[in-house]
């Protein structure tokens, strides 16, 4: 399609994984499209450059189009900026990606939003893969990488593509819209997969977020679906009184869709729904959890059962899930997302299954904006139960915290110790190997539990221990 005069966009953040993908897809709906990021390095600028897009490196009031345009502003943006600062001045028409994906891919599609604490990815990954795989060519957003296609973001025509399986977060939208993102996205189908307390520097309590899921709820239209996790009280709760089909999906007697004969075995977990049996090539409760919504989203869209229970058997999981990075000196490193309580408790309980009579170590980044803070300070000892032995790194930015606000890192070595873990404390990553190198035997596993990068200390262990007697 060529490109339209006057139809300019231009994004603030465009490196971002979500803001590259809209970027390229709206160059091909024939926009004129530019962005700038601090953070413009491939291989999104890569992928930029190769379908025409202008990337500016920093942000300068002179990167925005001198002619009137369309400003998406990305979620890390905030005021202060110098190109925000020029927008507001300029008094120019700006949204955030949320509204924008509404305007411009959601409308007129059957949209399925995946939401809740855990397993948003993993859920949406397997939705989208499933509907892949039955030739329903969906557009996705996921906030992962997974392996089956290898994107996590794939915005088609919607004239060729109408279904659209799309990561529900809670997280506010930007910096002057604090509202869920997940309030835009038209759904047709939601899923709740289930609530906690998270997000601990916008939510003050579970109240508000079990608010914002029942927003979510509320425009649900009536020829839809709502599939939430019939186990979780706190999903039953903000289902009440939504004016959408409300299907529970669970072990409980009471879910219209039950989960029964659950097992897992040699890395593959399986159970029946409705009747038909499944299996999954990966561990733990809460995986099997998850894949009976996304069986249940795509049931519910009359993928034939034959194609779902094929299409399961050939997913490859998702990067950052439980990934195996490597084995070294029979030592298995494996790296993980989960950064709550619960995230990390279902990990640590399936890689015990995986890995029945192996010694788990746990290695600990407190990086979020929650675990960061002393919410959990108490709730995170037990999490680990599942390992032999943990190491706790540092705390991210803890400077930035009140010392009573934040997670007191040597309290939670204290605690783990007490409860007869090998623990300690260490914020240096070249240091946690040296320490935990003597402790090693053949035969465990690691598993780094971080959701940034914890200073690559995946590929540090993989060097520092080699040929480890």
């Amino acid at each position: 399609m060529s490109e339209s005069p006057g139809r300019r966009v231009h994004f603030l953040g465009i490196c971002g994984t979500a803001m590259g993908a809209v970027a390229a897809a709206m160059k091909r709906q024939g926009w004129f499209v530019s962005g700038s990021d601090n953070q413009a390095y491939p291989p999104m600028t890569d992928f930029l450059a190769s379908r025409g897009i202008e990337v500016f490196s920093g942000f300068r009031p002179d990167n925005l189009p001198a002619e009137d345009a369309l400003i998406v502003v990305g979620n890390a943006i905030s005021r202060g900026n110098p190109e925000v600062e020029a927008v507001l001045n300029r008094k120019l028409n700006y949204a955030s990606l949320p509204e924008v994906l509404r305007a411009h891919f959601l409308h007129g599609r059957h949209n399925i939003v995946v939401s809740g604490t855990h397993g948003k990815t993993t859920t949406t990954s397997i939705t989208a893969w499933i509907l892949e795989y039955a030739g329903l060519n969906p557009s996705y957003l996921i906030g992962g990488l997974p392996a089956n296609l290898g994107q996590g973001a794939c915005l088609r025509d919607a004239a060729t593509s109408r279904h659209f399986v799309i990561e529900g977060d809670e997280y506010d939208t930007a910096f002057f819209d604090k509202r869920s993102k997940f309030l835009h996205y038209l759904p047709e189908l939601v899923v709740v997969n289930n609530i906690e307390f998270d997000h601990a520097d916008i939510f003050k309590d579970l109240d508000e977020i079990k608010l914002s899921f029942r927003r979510l709820l509320n425009v649900v239209p009536t020829e839809g679906m709502v599939l939430i996790n019939g186990d979780d009280q706190n999903c039953i709760d903000v289902s009440q009184n939504c004016q959408a089909p409300i299907v529970e999906v669970g072990f409980s007697e009471n879910a219209a869709n039950r989960i029964l004969h659950p097992w897992q075995k040699d890395g593959n977990c399986g159970f029946e729904l409705f009747g038909e049996k499944f299996e999954l090539p990966m561990i733990g409760e809460h995986n099997l959890r998850n894949a009976a919504m996304a069986v249940s989203a795509a049931h519910f869209y009359g993928v034939p059962t034959k194609t779902i229970r094929e299409a399961l058997l050939k997913f490859e999981g998702i990067k950052r899930r439980q990934e195996v990075r490597g084995v070294v000196s029979g030592i298995t490193i494996i790296d993980d997302f989960g950064h709550h309580p619960t995230a990390i408790r279902q990990t640590l309980e399936g890689l015990s299954q995986r890995y029945a009579g192996s010694r788990i170590w746990a290695l600990f980044e407190p990086r979020s904006n929650t675990t960061r803070r002393a919410v959990f300070q108490h709730d995170l000892p037990p999490a680990f139960a599942a390992s032999h032995g943990v190491v706790i790194g540092a705390v991210n930015r803890a400077a930035d915290l009140k010392p009573e606000d934040r997670l007191d890192a040597d309290l939670l070595v204290a605690d783990l110790i007490k409860a007869g873990k090998s623990a300690f404390q260490e914020p240096s990553a070249d240091k946690i190997v040296e320490m935990l190198r003597p402790q090693l035997q053949k035969g465990d596993v690691i598993v780094v539990l971080s959701n940034g990068a914890f200073d690559g200390l995946h590929e540090k262990l993989l060097l520092g221990l080699q040929n480890l007697a």
